[in-house]
């Protein structure tokens, strides 16, 4: 599905300040996907027809990229997280599945942070990652990140061009699984239309938030209350092979799946990640 066929489908909610455009389809439990830095929810295109098949799926641009906006200034972890709960709440979700990642992961965390707390919205049923920094320790952010996160992060945003950021996903996604010019051309324009060099270096505040909340968001990585997965794509130069290693030795009862895949393995490889997300599903329903 390309992006313009993916906007067709999508929904405008308001939450405070921003401007939130979300995907809803399907039938079943509710699952919610949430995508990563700095692209869109348009990533999920990709596995979002089988998905409806068998869930009331959410997929909503977080606030300040892909097509949802914002004037805020400042756009934190628990911003995301509490516009995803109330889009959730306002649409009568009491129960949902949720499936994120890369920067999706870390919101994730955020909501999970809130069940464990006692103070979450939505009833959570399930997690299943996919490739995010969730470890400090395994985590190697590419130099563009860091930069983005610094206080040249304005100018930096302002002076990103596509040259740089086609570079930047090659070398994140597997050797043999290059990212198509299709994929790079719709990411790198959907940037552009929602004002995204002025929003990357707001959002790439997270990075700092990882280590300010280290220990509220390993909390439910490692005293799970809920069946937790891994989907990684072990090539991944950021968040590939030793976060997987990490989440598999230190997350309980965990159930991981290692691919030969980079950073995007649902772009990548959209049958192995659906193949491995209905497999860590079949495990529920037995437990059921």
């Amino acid at each position: 599905m390309d992006i313009l066929g993916w906007n067709k489908k999508g929904k405008t909610f308001i939450h405070k300040d921003a401007r939130l455009r979300y995907v809803r389809e399907g039938n079943g439990e509710a699952l919610l996907l949430i995508h990563g830095f700095p692209t869109s929810s348009w990533d999920y295109s990709f596995i979002f027809p089988e998905l409806v098949q068998q869930f009331d799926c959410f997929c909503a641009d977080l606030i300040g990229l892909g097509y949802s906006s914002t004037t805020a200034k400042k756009i934190t972890i628990s911003d995301q997280a509490q516009a995803l709960e109330v889009l959730l709440t306002t649409n009568g979700i009491e129960k949902a599945h949720i499936l994120a990642h890369d920067l999706g992961d870390t919101v994730a965390l955020e909501l999970l942070s809130r069940k464990t707390s006692g103070k979450a919205s939505i009833e959570w049923l399930s997690c299943a990652l996919m490739n995010g920094g969730i470890f400090q320790e395994t985590n190697r952010p590419r130099l563009i990140q860091k930069l983005l996160n610094s206080p040249l992060g304005p100018l930096i945003g302002q002076l990103s061009s596509k040259r740089v950021f086609v570079k930047t996903m090659q070398r994140i996604f597997g050797s043999s699984t290059q990212p198509a010019k299709k994929f790079l051309d719709s990411s790198w324009s959907v940037l552009l239309d929602n004002n995204g060099r002025k929003m990357i270096p707001i959002i790439s505040r997270y990075l700092s938030e990882r280590k300010r909340y280290k220990s509220r968001w390993e909390t439910p990585l490692f005293y799970p209350t809920i069946p937790m997965a891994m989907i990684n794509g072990v090539e991944d130069p950021i968040s590939g092979r030793t976060t997987a290693e990490r989440f598999q030795s230190k997350v309980p009862n965990n159930f991981t799946v290692k691919l030969a895949l980079g950073h995007y393995p649902h772009v990548e490889d959209p049958s192995a990640v659906l193949s491995a997300f209905n497999n860590f599903h079949k495990t529920l329903s037995k437990e059921n």
